[in-house]
């Protein structure tokens, strides 16, 4: 197993912990506030049902997968060249914790919730108003490509660093999905760092996960044993991006 997959929470400005989070079960908490909640260890798979293949990914595509529950989406990316380590970042309400780095052979695999934590823009079936912009690309949220936007209100987001906010009015980097990738370079999700914006993104989004899903319930189903996952352009009949 990949253990380049292992954080720390800090908590005060003291280091709590540097663990493996596939050890670790239920919550884990800074001096203000929940920082990572392991879930159930989900194979990331394609959509015949075999195994996702670190090697195979191609750079710079974003793919989209569910988890930790039926309708909640992220993006699985390498990115373009290996990531950054050791990054602090905080959440809106100020918790502090440490994003590890990117896993896989290049240490440049990255996964983060597709939910913008302004206003939860998010892919759908339909149309997707964030996405990742390939280095070298132009967008308007940011001086370069290379990062996630959300087009709604111009958020911009670094994949290599944890997804900390460059840009727009974002109050907060994206949820890390912590992955982790065995000796076969087989992909496995295991848990969520930082805060998140599921219980929001339900509340808010009831009819379209209706419309999607059949029912809540059937929405906020834990996902287990493996999680399909496809590029985002097959995933969804429209990207904007500006």
């Amino acid at each position: 197993m990949d253990r380049r997959g292992f954080f720390k929470v800090i908590g005060g400005g003291t280091l709590l912990v540097a663990v493996s989070p596939s050890l670790i079960k239920g919550y884990l908490y800074a001096q203000s506030g929940e920082l990572f909640k392991a879930y159930e260890k989900v194979q990331l798979v394609d959509d015949m049902g075999q195994p996702i293949l670190y090697s195979k990914l191609k750079k710079e595509v974003p793919y989209i997968f569910q988890y930790p529950y039926a309708s909640t989406p992220n993006f699985l990316l390498r990115t373009d060249t290996k990531t950054l380590k050791e990054v602090k970042l905080k959440a809106e309400d100020g918790t502090e914790y440490v994003w590890k780095g990117g896993v896989g052979k290049e240490r440049d695999l990255v996964a983060y919730s597709a939910i913008c934590p302004h206003q939860l823009t998010h892919p759908t079936p339909n149309d997707s108003f964030i996405t990742y912009v390939p280095k070298g690309k132009k967008t308007m949220a940011y001086k370069k490509g290379g990062v996630i936007v959300c087009s709604s209100h111009l958020s911009a987001y670094d994949p290599k660093a944890g997804a900390k906010v460059l840009g727009g009015p974002a109050p907060q980097p994206l949820a890390s999905i912590v992955i982790e990738v065995d000796k076969k370079g087989h992909i496995w999700a295991v848990g969520v760092l930082g805060s998140d914006k599921f219980h929001d993104y339900f509340r808010s989004f009831k009819p379209e996960l209706k419309e999607f899903y059949r029912n809540i319930r059937k929405a906020k189903k834990i996902v287990k044993v493996s999680a399909k996952t496809v590029p985002l352009k097959e995933y969804t009949k429209e990207i904007i991006q500006y």
